[in-house]
């Protein structure tokens, strides 16, 4: 199977597999035409496609029972390539056999329903579609048979329109998100900081929902780097891969050789725990103990779709991932920090940082000046520093509700602009339609300052997967 290269890492092509709908008193030659139609354009899309063949149903399509378990059996034969299910309606369709091919193949996977439309040309007995109803028939008994599923933005799309490619595109994020988050593990790396009561999670709600959390005590990989040595393999080229990443100019090659130690001790540990993503202790423990921020270790595993977030967010992390998994692009975690002026709809996203570089036009290495008064400069070196880019941006915020028992979000769109800012860290401004709505939403709702941003446009996406198929409770700003 072919791969394609993005930010340095591998994503999968995507696998869909799709029902053809098919009623036999309407023209069967629209169940075949739809059928190569549909399987056209997803192919188009760098897609592979499972869906029966003309040998084993008439036109490859699903309408007695006897085919839809034939469908559900070709389903189950390719369960783990699968990323999502397309049920596509030339015609009218057979209700019946649509719903009980997705409960026997039983894949948990999203479902989108497209229909496709009349030609108001064309409606005699023999071209008629009537998919425009049956689409109705067959929502009806998906939802009697507790299936989840999605619509198409129009209620009738023909395959080849431009309304299904962006929906196709959608309804791809969606099923990135949804397969990405099951059996998702995260990494907690060291105690939260004692002052960050605000980073507080249930471990038990995300387990009941198919993520876990693998702890690592921050003394574990304190004492692992002290017994590495400077020629060992791995901290040699984690150190060359940190001064390919950015600009060291003026920091102290014993911190450099620090940092190529942690990185090399985490990048072990992940791999070795099977961890998909990471939260990092990253003050004060680390200055005062090893010297070094983790900041930029952090910012190249983002940078790399390994999202990682500061101060043991997990739930953070779990924020960036979603956006990542949606957009197939690095994800940061930042601080709703500052006002902007008197401009309502502005404000200043700020983090020390460990921003991955994908956020700026011009990145260095520096020191983080916060901290830096309370630990000493020295022990400080390592923060990514730059003036975040302008450009269309998607944020999201999940946080587990103990006690409601729910995990629950919000989720939205906006900008990061080119407006001048005079500030330390990595920062950006940020212009978000009725702003002063979204930040009443956060703070009467105890939403954390932490919120995780993304350049892109799929805040759509992120609602979608997170209250159709995860059931979770989100808030969709400006939707």
């Amino acid at each position: 199977m072919e791969n394609e290269t993005i930010m340095g890492t591998k994503k999968k092509k995507m696998t869909m597999g799709v029902i053809v709908g098919n009623r036999g008193f309407f023209p069967d030659q629209l169940a075949k035409s739809g059928r190569e139609e549909m399987i056209q354009t997803l192919t188009n899309a760098g897609m592979d496609v499972v869906v029966l063949g003309p040998e084993q149903s008439k036109h490859g399509a699903v309408e007695t029972h006897e085919e839809a378990k034939r469908c559900a059996q070709l389903f189950k034969a390719n369960e783990k390539r699968i990323d999502g299910v397309i049920v596509t309606l030339p015609n009218f369709g057979d209700e019946r056999a649509i719903a009980d091919t997705l409960r026997l193949a039983r894949l948990n996977v999203p479902v989108l329903v497209q229909a496709t439309p009349d030609n108001r040309t064309k409606m005699t007995i023999a071209h008629r579609r009537d998919s425009f109803c049956g689409k109705m028939s067959a929502c009806n008994n998906l939802k009697q048979y507790g299936i989840p599923y999605s619509l198409t933005t129009l209620h009738t799309e023909s395959p080849e329109s431009g309304e299904f490619q962006k929906d196709l595109e959608w309804f791809a994020g969606v099923c990135r998100v949804v397969k990405g988050l099951r059996n998702l593990r995260i990494g907690a790396i060291g105690a939260r900081p004692a002052a960050f009561n605000t980073v507080r999670y249930s471990e038990k709600l995300l387990e009941a929902s198919g993520i876990s959390v693998e702890t690592l005590d921050l003394s574990e990989v304190l004492g692992r780097i002290g017994r590495m040595k400077d020629t060992d393999d791995a901290a040699v080229a984690k150190l060359k891969s940190i001064e390919k990443y950015v600009s060291t100019s003026g920091i102290p090659a014993v911190a450099l050789m620090k940092m190529a130690k942690l990185g090399a001790v985490i990048d072990d540990w992940m791999k070795s725990a099977a961890v998909d993503i990471s939260a990092v202790q990253c003050w004060t423990s680390m200055e005062e103990n090893l010297g070094v921020v983790p900041c930029t270790v952090m910012s190249m595993m983002s940078d790399a779709l390994l999202s990682s977030a500061c101060e043991v967010d997990v739930c953070g992390t779990l924020s960036m991932h979603v956006l990542q998994l949606a957009s197939e692009t690095p994800s940061a975690l930042l601080d709703w920090n500052n006002n902007y002026g008197d401009n309502p709809d502005k404000a200043v996203c700020f983090h020390c940082s460990n921003l991955p570089k994908h956020f700026f036009n011009e990145v260095q290495m520096d020191f983080q000046a916060i901290i830096a008064g309370t630990v000493g400069k020295e022990n400080t070196f390592g923060t990514c520093v730059g003036k975040v880019k302008s450009g269309a941006m998607s944020y999201a915020r999940f946080s587990t509700d103990d006690l409601s028992g729910k995990i629950r979000g919000y989720s939205g769109g906006g900008n990061f602009t080119d407006d001048p800012l005079e500030t330390f860290g990595g920062a950006g401004v940020v212009e978000i339609p009725q702003m002063q709505k979204l930040l009443r939403y956060i703070c009467e709702n105890g939403f954390e300052h932490h919120v995780a941003a993304n350049f892109s446009s799929v805040a759509p996406v992120v609602h979608e997967a997170a209250t159709r198929y995860l059931g979770w409770d989100m808030y969709a700003h400006g939707a």
